[in-house]
């Protein structure tokens, strides 16, 4: 079969395909079915939240809950919503815990240093 030409491909008939119905809340109410929902998952809600931590709190920590927070956008728009949802947990549980002991070091490293300099002061360590 020969190929076709332009001139008979413009003027072949345009055969116009019908549009799928749309699924509607009317449609679900009528067959008793709920409306379908996507999870709750916020995305990228962690991302922000686990840098700030990096920086300012704990390095290895914070670097593990953005590595999850980046996991969540594409296991969401994969389709894969129970994974998304764990990995946006995983992120916020590991920026939490990096929140925490980012807070605890830097409590103890004042109280040591408030320690030291009171125990140079006592001593007259000062005094040349």
């Amino acid at each position: 079969m020969a190929p076709k030409t332009v001139r008979q491909l413009a003027s072949a008939p345009v055969v116009a395909i019908p549009p799928k119905p749309a699924v509607t809340a009317a449609v679900h109410s009528a067959l008793a079915l709920p409306p379908p929902q996507r999870p709750n998952i916020i995305q990228g809600g962690e991302r922000l939240e686990s840098i700030l931590v990096t920086l300012f709190c704990c390095l290895p920590l914070g670097i593990v809950g953005i590595v999850n927070a980046s996991k969540v956008d594409s296991k969401y728009a994969s389709g894969d919503y129970a994974g998304a949802q764990k990995a946006s947990e995983d992120a916020a549980k590991w920026t939490k815990i990096g929140f925490f002991v980012g807070i605890g070091v830097s409590v103890i490293t004042f109280i040591i240093s408030m320690f030291t300099g009171l125990i140079g002061a006592l001593s007259g360590g000062g005094q040349y």
